[in-house]
């Protein structure tokens, strides 16, 4: 709606007001910082809900702890052999140290006697299969206990029957976006008091229960009150095209309830610039920027979208575009790390990550489509569904993919397509033309361009980062002269993830703005 100026406006806002109720705008989270919001608000009444019912007993260690994991494995066998039952809840930041973490427990239980060994060890975090996610809720056998080695995913996201002791150390991976080197760092680092709370809140659900944090409680003191904010530790691109879609153009002067710095939001106003959504003069550009903004897309990703149509790839793009906004498709077991690898390359391209993960989204679509043809006498609806959503699973868990995640990435697609489709864009194929999408990734992705050094690493070109393909690639072993990236990020070492192949004058033909610059 078009807001007019002086009595017309007036008017305009007194029909609404006879027309409409007032809003009522409720915010509820498990971890915010209720005084900033309520005094955002204009001193809005904030109404604290107690999550736990029961008490907790929280228990520190006298002396700071040099390796938290060995702390929490000793941690863990101290409650199994010393208080009564409940099951177990520990944190940890990942994966691999989930998964390090259960090994250590089976080694451990085999030095026990066979009547105290019975101790489950249950994994949870964020790119398991959804089946085995499930596991977590299901009760342990009888003179079992179960002990459940979990991500963050257990602070807010769900609720675990049985929980009775809580095993804290203190830590937390999070993402955080340097505007400045355009990289994204997934690093370790403490918790906040809020999330601390969380955490030991998670005995008390059921009954009384203990929460152990392997740290003083001197360091506890020492903790920030809340998590940093995300938008404090984000790319901005796609919040400034928002608010630029809304009419607001100062961004710098903008009224957000936690300012991000103003470096992050000079180099996303520039990002955008570079993308053709910003005119000159830092308005949105007509028809680019107005067709960015109305795609809920991080802006590479509409940019891609758009320029796709020009080059009669538009159905890929599509499928690589929702693929790319998920979860890890493929899921990597530590005990099955082989047999993932294998399946894999089922689908891996020569070209890259992204013609893969269409190559997955394909053969999964075709399966359905085989499944509907076998069932077209079928007539309840929700019978195929559920036989379809079957079949996709067990695919899914032949092949090491993430059933949840091809869901959700399916989900996407059938949104952003409904987008495009209303913009008007002309969805076509390339076929067997790969190297029409290949060109359209480097028309998009042109800030996201690696160059290979002499020595074997990449050079990222606008930032001059060194970096190497990450593991997970299916161009992690290939010798290419210049790839283009989905994301820049830093964990042990800096690496490049999602990678396609591409032809290095590709650049300078399909980006002139941005490559004549560099010179």
């Amino acid at each position: 709606m078009r807001m007019e100026k002086g009595a017309e406006c007036t008017t305009l806002l007194k029909q609404c007001q006879r027309k409409f109720p007032p809003l009522k705008l409720i915010i509820m989270s498990a971890s915010l910082d209720a005084r900033l919001f309520s005094e955002y608000f204009g001193g809005a009444r904030a109404v604290h809900v107690e999550g736990r019912q029961h008490h907790v007993d929280v228990f520190y260690t006298l002396h700071a702890e040099t390796d938290y994991v060995d702390a929490a494995l000793i941690t863990i066998f101290q409650i199994h052999l010393e208080e009564g039952p409940g099951d177990i809840l520990v944190f940890l930041t990942g994966q691999e140290e989930i998964e390090g973490v259960e090994r250590l427990v089976q080694e451990q239980l085999q030095k026990l006697p066979e009547e105290r060994q019975k101790l489950l060890t249950v994994p949870i975090f964020s790119s398991l299969p959804s089946e085995k996610q499930m596991r977590v809720f299901m009760p342990a056998p009888a003179g079992y206990r179960k002990v459940i080695l979990a991500t963050n995913i257990a602070e807010t996201s769900v609720t675990i029957p049985g929980i009775k002791f809580v095993i804290d150390p203190g830590f937390v991976k999070a993402r955080s976006y340097d505007p400045v080197k355009g990289m994204e760092s997934l690093i370790i680092i403490p918790t906040s008091k809020a999330q601390a709370l969380q955490r030991s809140g998670r005995a008390g659900r059921e009954g009384p229960g203990k929460c152990f944090r392997l740290y003083p409680e001197h360091e506890f003191e020492k903790l920030e009150d809340s998590t940093k904010p995300e938008i404090k530790r984000c790319n901005l691109s796609n919040v400034i095209l928002q608010l630029k879609a809304l009419g607001i153009d100062d961004i710098i002067g903008f009224d957000f309830l936690e300012k991000p710095s103003r470096a992050a939001i000079q180099k996303s106003l520039e990002q955008l610039f570079l993308l053709g959504a910003l005119t000159d003069d830092c308005k949105l550009s007509d028809p680019v920027g107005h067709q960015m903004a109305r795609l809920p897309l991080d802006p590479i990703y509409s940019k891609a979208l758009i320029l796709a149509s020009q080059f009669n790839c538009l159905e890929e793009m599509l499928i690589a575009v929702s693929m790319l906004s998920v979860e890890s498709i493929f899921y990597n077991p530590r005990e099955k790390s082989a047999e993932a690898k294998t399946a894999k390359k089922c689908f891996a391209s020569p070209d890259g990550d992204h013609l893969t993960l269409i190559n997955v989204y394909r053969a999964a679509d075709e399966l359905l489509q085989k499944r509907r043809m076998e069932l077209g006498t079928e007539k309840n609806e929700k019978n195929i569904k559920g036989k379809n959503e079957k079949i996709v699973r067990k695919w899914c868990k032949e092949n090491f993919i993430n059933s949840r995640s091809l869901k959700h990435a399916c989900d996407i697609h059938s949104q952003i397509r409904g987008h495009v489709e209303q913009m008007g864009l002309p969805i076509s194929s390339c076929g067997d033309d790969t190297l029409q999408f290949r060109r359209c990734l480097a028309a998009s992705f042109f800030l996201n361009a690696a160059l290979k050094q002499p020595e074997g690493t990449y050079r990222a070109l606008a930032s001059g980062q060194v970096v190497q393909i990450h593991p997970t690639s299916v161009l992690h072993q290939s010798k290419l002269e210049c790839v283009i990236f989905d994301e820049l990020v830093q964990t042990s070492q800096k690496y490049i993830r999602n990678t396609t192949r591409i032809d290095y004058l590709w650049l300078t033909e399909l980006a002139p703005h941005y490559y004549a610059m560099q010179g």
